[in-house]
């Protein structure tokens, strides 16, 4: 009984929390149609507070600071919303927007083949859509595995047997895209330059050589760090430190 009555006011905490939490979104939706920016902005922030984050709150977020003007956290905000949903294409097509505000432009190093098929297509899904996928194509090797087993004629067997190899070759294969797509995500850290203008040293130390500049929005590779220090790689290979306070990691 004592399990029960804990059940029950879980649920109807959870039950309060979302009604509260799309209370909120809807409140801040209203305020940014009305044009209040900055108190739709509190409310979008309130709601992140409480650990609740989509890849729509973080789009919400940044149509609210490129309303303001503010480059940094309007690209932040895309690419947060990017990270969480990668087909989310009204985040993607506003960043390309925002991208243009910023004043460094940086040309990428180009890329090969497989770089530009991954980038194109593997990276259109996050490895926790990847990994849906597997459990999907697995749940279909099954089948079609006990169907071959199963069946009496030949030609069913046949049939059976070349599906499931395939599939289970699909399984493979998406196992290591899966695998692959988790460990870029956790071992590539990203930032958003967010101080005005930052410069970009050749060494973790207040009196070394300043190598150049950077200005806020744009957007680059974390490769280490030392005390507050951040090594970076910008697209185009040029490789420097700068403070910790300039960036904010994606």
């Amino acid at each position: 009984m004592r399990k029960l009555a804990i059940l029950l006011f879980l649920l109807v905490s959870f039950c309060t929390l979302a009604q509260n939490t799309n209370d909120l979104f809807s409140n801040a939706n209203s305020l940014y149609k009305k044009g209040n920016y900055e108190e739709a902005i509190k409310l979008y922030e309130q709601i992140k507070s409480q650990n609740i984050a989509s890849s729509e709150l973080y789009y919400n977020l940044g149509n609210c600071y490129y309303k303001l003007n503010k480059v940094a956290p309007t690209i932040y905000n895309y690419e947060k919303a990017l990270k969480l949903n990668p087909l989310n294409e009204d985040a993607k097509n506003n960043l390309v927007l925002a991208k243009r505000l910023t004043l460094d432009r940086i040309e990428a190093l180009p890329k090969s083949v497989l770089q530009k098929f991954n980038e194109n297509y593997l990276q259109k899904l996050a490895y926790n859509t990847w990994a849906i996928v597997t459990v999907i194509i697995s749940f279909i090797a099954s089948v079609f595995f006990l169907l071959f087993y199963f069946a009496y004629t030949p030609s069913k067997k046949r049939l059976y047997f070349t599906t499931s190899i395939i599939s289970f070759l699909l399984l493979i294969a998406s196992l290591i895209v899966t695998y692959t797509q988790y460990n870029q995500s956790k071992n590539t850290i990203e930032a958003i330059v967010f101080s005005e203008v930052i410069s970009v040293n050749n060494e973790p130390t207040n009196n070394s050589d300043e190598v150049f500049t950077l200005h806020e929005g744009t957007k680059v590779l974390v490769l280490d760090s030392v005390d507050n220090w951040k090594k970076i790689k910008l697209a185009d290979g040029k490789i420097g430190w700068t403070q910790s306070e300039n960036l904010k990691e994606l």
